[in-house]
């Protein structure tokens, strides 16, 4: 250093009224080791090596100005190998443009990575030739760790808010497939009594239709024994030949049968829409599945007729401890899903049994299956691969919700091409079935 500067320790040490009459030379040099920036400058070349470093760099990084203008990579050496490839494919954006900003960690004497401000500034001799490139360093950690703090706060309220949302449509969900249900019971109870008066009056019917092809054929054995050719016998052959009794027995109870048979239908559909509802149910009960499951498939048979064969192969399940209403929501979810997978002339095969305190359902089709980019989300809230406005994303988010309340788990297996299925796995006896929420 020249020699203009042999008393500057004196200054920098000593109190600020001993710098207002130093010389100016000293002052400035008094300045610049002050200022809370580290001023610094470097070579214009590739090394880019320093030439002077302002001694308050040792209060900041804990290095020695002395250390660092000696070693020709020491700028290069201390970077974060994470930042340093940014900065070096755009340092020669440095000569074009003059000067450049980074913000880049920077390795400190205690191994410590400082988070740095750095303004570089290019300067030229009188023939535009570069000749020095001035930096100044400021310590912004504090600033840094407080963007990250704020940062990974707000990915914790965006996180809060996406569970809310997810629990808010998932209420929602639960709300209206309730009242789905209590519509259900409703009309169950409705159709119940004209079904109920229209079977009685079938079974009236029947019997009236018996009593009275009795008569016709007594009619019929009374006319046998009067004289042939008699003009009783003559009309009454042509009565019976013009209304077509014979036709009309055989045909009548056709349709007796058939109405029957229809009327049974209607019962069983009624009969599974109560089953499914569950109204009234406020607490965990056993449960018998495959009952649940066979009102299900009542319910959602629409779905499925024109589009799969339905095969079941049911084990031996004990009655579970369960919401059954629920649990039969699940079941119409993979269902419907199920038949939604299938374009045509498909098959779906439900399977149980039971083992070790454990009960499983498995809902397979031959469907298209799901591509594996996919599995890993089709859990989640409003995730869904249907064209839009055909689906809400929410059945297999709810299924998973329910079978999770429950104690138990579901899982997918879909290989490429090969279909897709879904188990339900649940407990016997979910061990806090007793304080569950409803």
């Amino acid at each position: 250093m020249s020699t203009q500067f042999e008393d500057f320790d004196s200054f920098s040490s000593g109190a600020p009224v001993a710098t207002q009459a130093a010389p100016p030379l000293v002052r400035l040099q008094y300045l610049i080791d002050n200022t809370p920036a580290i001023i610094y400058s470097s070579v214009p070349t590739g090394d880019f090596k320093m030439t002077f470093v302002s001694k308050n760099v040792f209060n900041v990084l804990g290095y020695r100005s002395e250390e660092m203008t000696a070693d020709p990579n020491f700028w290069f050496d201390h970077l974060h190998p994470d930042d340093a490839p940014g900065i070096f494919s755009s340092l020669a954006q440095l000569f074009v443009e003059g000067e450049r900003t980074y913000e880049y960690r920077f390795r400190a004497a205690n191994g410590e990575f400082l988070w740095m401000h750095d303004d570089l500034r290019l300067i030229r001799d009188e023939n535009g030739a570069p000749l020095e490139v001035i930096g100044s360093m400021s310590d912004i950690t504090e600033r840094v760790q407080m963007q990250l703090a704020l940062h990974a706060r707000g990915e914790e309220q965006l996180q809060l808010i996406a569970r809310l949302r997810e629990a808010h449509d998932q209420l929602l969900q639960s709300e209206k497939m309730a009242s789905i249900g209590q519509l259900a019971a409703g009309i169950a109870h409705e159709i119940n009594n004209p079904v109920g008066f229209v079977s009685s009056n079938m079974g009236t019917l029947k019997n009236y239709l018996v009593t009275l092809f009795g008569v016709i054929e007594g009619f019929d054995e009374a006319v046998s024994g009067a004289a042939p050719g008699s003009s009783v016998a003559r009309k009454l052959a042509e009565i019976r030949r013009n209304a077509e009794v014979d036709f009309l027995k055989e045909d009548t109870a056709d349709l007796i049968r058939e109405s029957m048979d229809g009327l049974k239908r209607v019962k069983d559909i009624v009969q599974a829409l109560k089953d499914f509802s569950h109204v009234g149910e406020t607490d965990w009960q056993p449960a018998d599945l495959h009952q649940g499951i066979d009102s299900t498939l009542n319910i959602v048979s629409n779905e499925i007729r024109y589009k799969a064969t339905v095969e079941k192969h049911y084990g031996q399940l004990p009655e579970v401890t369960c919401m059954a209403s629920q649990l039969n929501q699940v079941f119409m979810n993979l269902l419907v899903n199920a038949a939604h997978a299938i374009t045509a002339n498909g098959l779906i095969t439900i399977r149980t049994g039971a083992a070790d305190g454990w009960v499983w359902v498995a809902i397979s089709d031959s469907g298209c299956g799901i591509p594996p980019e996919n599995l890993n989300r089709i859990f989640e809230p409003f995730f869904t691969t249907k064209p839009v406005g055909s689906g809400t994303g929410l059945g297999l988010s709810l299924s998973y919700s329910i079978v999770n309340k429950h104690g138990g788990r579901i899982e997918v297996d879909s290989p490429p091409g090969a279909g897709t299925t879904f188990t339900v796995r649940l407990p016997v006896k979910p061990p806090d079935a007793a304080s569950a929420p409803v």
